[in-house]
C-alpha cells in the first residue's frame, strides 16, 4: 500500500470521512515537506521520514489526548525543532501530551509536569519547575571585576568556591552557601571588593535531577 492510501485509512479508523482526511493528510504532508512521497510506499523511506508520517497520522484528526514514546527519535535537529513546536501547538491549542523520554533536555523544554520512574518505581513527580528547584544545592554563579584574592578573603568561611575563572574582561565564580545564608550576606561580602557584573542561582537542569534522583532511589 502507498504511503498516501495507508495514512487515508488511519486516519477513517479515527472518523474521519475520506473527503476530511486526504484534505486534512495533505495540508499536514504539504507543512512537512513530504508531499513528493504521497505515492511511494512505507518500506522507501527512512527512519525520519517514517517518524514523519507517523506523526501526521496520530494528530491529523486533532485528537484530546496525545501519549508520544520518544517522538524525536530518528530526527535531525531541524526536524526535531518543527516536531516540538507542533507539539506546544497542540498543547497551546488544549490538547493533553503525554511524553515517555530518556531525553531530559525535551522534558526542561516542554513538560509543565513529570513523573520520574526508576525500576518501575516512581520516585519522583510534580510541577518541572518546582522539581528543579527542590534539587537545587543553593549555588549561585557571579560575574564580576576585581581581585580573586581579595573575594576569597571577604567569603571567609561562610561560603565555598566550587569554581573560579578569570578572563580581560570579567571573571567568573561559583560559590554555595554553607549556613543557610542569605542572598544579601553573599553580596553584602563581595561588594566592597568587586565591581557585581551579574549574578544568579544556579538551577539544576532536569538532567541533574534525573541523576541525582535515581542515585538517591538506589541508595534506599
Amino acid at each position: 500500500m502507498k504511503i498516501g492510501e495507508q495514512a487515508i485509512y488511519l486516519a477513517q479508523l479515527k472518523g474521519l470521512s475520506r473527503q476530511e482526511a486526504i484534505r486534512n493528510l495533505k495540508q499536514w504532508f504539504e507543512k512537512f515537506e513530504i508531499m513528493p512521497w504521497w505515492n511511494k510506499k512505507v518500506e522507501e523511506l527512512s527512519k525520519g521520514m517514517q517518524q514523519k508520517v507517523q506523526f501526521v497520522t496520530t494528530i491529523v484528526h486533532k485528537p484530546e489526548l496525545l501519549i508520544f514514546d520518544e517522538p524525536f527519535s530518528g530526527f535531525d535537529p531541524i526536524n526535531t525543532e518543527l516536531i516540538k513546536q507542533e507539539i506546544l501547538k497542540l498543547r497551546d491549542d488544549g490538547a493533553t501530551v503525554i511524553f515517555s523520554t530518556h531525553n531530559m533536555g525535551s522534558v526542561e523544554e516542554l513538560c509543565d509536569n513529570i513523573a520520574l520512574i526508576n525500576k518501575s518505581v516512581k520516585i519522583e513527580d510534580g510541577a518541572t519547575d518546582e522539581i528543579r528547584n527542590k534539587y537545587k544545592s543553593n549555588i549561585y554563579k557571579i560575574k564580576y571585576r576585581g581581585e580573586f584574592e581579595k573575594i576569597n578573603q571577604a567569603l571567609g568561611n561562610q561560603f565555598k568556591i566550587i569554581e573560579h575563572s578569570e578572563s580581560e574582561k570579567e571573571n567568573d565564580l561559583k560559590v554555595q552557601f554553607l549556613n543557610g545564608n542569605s542572598n544579601n550576606e553573599l553580596l553584602q561580602s563581595i561588594i566592597p571588593v568587586s565591581k557585581i557584573i551579574a549574578f544568579e542561582e544556579i538551577i539544576p537542569s532536569m538532567n541533574d535531577v534525573f541523576i541525582k534522583a535515581v542515585e538517591k532511589s538506589n541508595k534506599i
